[in-house]
């Protein structure tokens, strides 16, 4: 005797089916409830999958919606992107102290003892050492004060934009064939820098912190060493400006967090 075959079962998928979309349906809900969820309702979620869970404190943006602005620090947001017209403003201010430089190249006499560029947003100014100093000296001569009072008060004009001016001393090979003694060659460098940036400091509004004096030597030339008229132009004071950084200053990359700290620490003390 033949058995018949069951027809029942044929929809059993369908249940299966059902409780699948059934359970993306609360996936998708548990989702939207996350987004705007408070940190109470977050805190017992956690705890009912995971009794033992141990709360760790974490810094984050944002806040409990997804409509919260990122840019808005006030709400615990992202910080907001520099401002590019105070970028463009502080470049500007840049771009005039490169003129005034110019200007005072430009003046008789100085054609050939100061020269200027201006690349990556940096100012660099090359003085022969002998508009400052006489020969193996580091004293300023008289007619030095007079062009670095110039400079000053370049400086103080475009102080805003200035991030910092690095003075540099250099020296020459006396001879073509013989290298300088060390200690000699790096204390001159050096001190004929910290002149330059003492009288800076002396004599400008540029803020100490800013300034920076560096003893090359003769290991940064800039020609030859072979005849005494080409080794002239490696006895040198180069003067580099920075411009000032509103995205590094955003990063805490900047000088201005020494200053700042600098200006704390003066208001504390009592006179």
């Amino acid at each position: 005797m033949k058995k018949k075959k069951s027809g029942g079962g044929g929809a059993n998928w369908m249940d299966t089916y059902g409780d699948m979309v059934t359970l993306l349906l609360c996936f998708f809900v548990l989702l939207y409830s996350m987004s705007t969820i408070s940190e109470e309702k977050w805190r017992a979620i956690v705890t009912s999958f995971n009794p033992f869970a141990q709360e760790t404190p974490t810094e984050t943006g944002g806040t409990d919606g997804p409509v919260a602005d990122p840019a808005d620090e006030s709400q615990g947001g992202y910080p907001a992107e520099p401002d590019v017209a105070a970028q463009r403003e502080l470049d500007e201010i840049m771009e005039d102290l490169f003129l005034a430089f110019q200007q005072i190249a430009g003046q008789e006499g100085m054609e050939s003892s100061i020269q200027v560029e201006m690349s990556g947003g940096k100012i660099y100014v090359k003085f022969s050492d002998t508009v400052f100093f006489d020969g193996d000296s580091f004293d300023l001569r008289p007619e030095a004060e007079g062009i670095l009072l110039q400079v000053c008060e370049c400086l103080n004009q475009a102080s805003d934009a200035i991030e910092e001016i690095q003075i540099q001393g250099h020296t020459a090979q006396g001879s073509a064939h013989k290298r300088n003694d060390v200690e000699f060659d790096r204390f001159l460098s050096s001190n004929r820098a910290t002149e330059v940036l003492v009288f800076l400091q002396l004599n400008s509004d540029i803020h100490p912190a800013r300034l920076v004096g560096t003893g090359m030597g003769q290991w940064r030339p800039i020609s030859s060493n072979e005849t005494p008229e080409t080794r002239q132009y490696n006895r040198r004071v180069e003067m580099v400006i920075s411009g000032r950084d509103l995205k590094a200053e955003e990063l805490g990359e900047a000088l201005s967090t020494y200053i700042t700290r600098d200006e704390e620490d003066m208001n504390q003390q009592t006179p």
